[in-house]
């Protein structure tokens, strides 16, 4: 495993957990406790961690997002099929939001058919995807860069959207479950996100099976906004069943026991 796989599924582990100890650490990853030792010590450079005697605690609270540089290369595989899943959904001479995110990215990436529709979006990456396929027609929103993601937010792209009706919004989402509706790691891009969902007849969530039952800090919509899940989920995923009650339709895709950690 390349260190940075390894640093990916520690910051998990301490995502998750909290806390991670090296002799632990050493054990799962077939590794020595000095590479742990300089994979915590990298992860508390980049403010991601604290080290402490024996380990380190994170240093991760609600309103904390992994850089979309860490995320892009994690589960890859179920990524890819919930993509693919949510192409399908798109038909003709729709209009669809395509929200900021690595499986809305990987949605645009399964854009492959000589499908024409047009597409709104206030990321960059999947502007910059979609503009390898001419038959779509990509509108990109205004407003203030976010450097770490590449996305627009502020008032600029919350008006945009606004501006327009749309056929379906396909959302990436920090936290979904029934009680807490679907939640966001920042405030500005929540609000972004809720104008995509009022600007839209339906809202598709894309989410792996690590974002189900999770409360980022800002909330985005209720659950009961939600017309579509796509997820790697088993169907008696608890989560997954409280909001088939709400009536989400669930679309499960297979999950690949292979898939890198999140």
């Amino acid at each position: 495993m390349s260190s940075d796989l390894r640093r990916r599924a520690i910051l998990t582990k301490l995502k998750d957990v909290g806390e991670v100890i090296i002799g632990d650490l050493v054990q799962e990853f077939g590794t020595s406790s000095m590479t742990i030792r300089r994979d915590l010590e990298f992860l508390e450079m980049e403010g991601l961690a604290r080290r402490v005697r024996g380990g380190a605690i994170s240093s991760l609270g609600r309103s904390f997002e992994p850089p979309i540089a860490l995320r892009a290369g994690t589960a890859n595989k179920v990524k890819e099929s919930i993509g693919r899943a949510a192409a399908d959904l798109i038909h003709e001479n729709e209009t669809v939001i395509i929200d900021v995110g690595t499986t809305t990215l990987e949605l645009a990436k399964a854009l492959t058919r000589n499908l024409k529709f047009t597409a709104i979006t206030s990321s960059l990456q999947i502007a910059a995807e979609l503009s390898t396929k001419p038959e779509i027609r990509t509108i990109v929103t205004g407003g203030v860069l976010r450097t770490g993601e590449m996305s627009m937010i502020g008032s600029t792209a919350e008006n945009t959207l606004s501006s327009f009706n749309c056929d379906t919004v396909f959302l990436g989402v920090g936290g979904i479950s029934a009680d807490n509706g679907l939640t966001e790691f920042n405030l500005e891009d929540a609000q972004v996100k809720l104008a995509a969902i009022k600007a839209s007849r339906r809202c598709v969530v894309l989410a792996d099976t690590s974002k189900l039952g999770q409360v980022a800090f800002a909330v985005v919509a209720s659950a009961d906004q939600i017309d579509v899940l796509i997820t790697d989920a088993e169907p008696n995923n608890t989560v997954v069943r409280e909001l088939e009650k709400l009536g989400v339709d669930v679309i499960h895709v297979e999950q690949n026991k292979k898939t890198e950690e999140r």
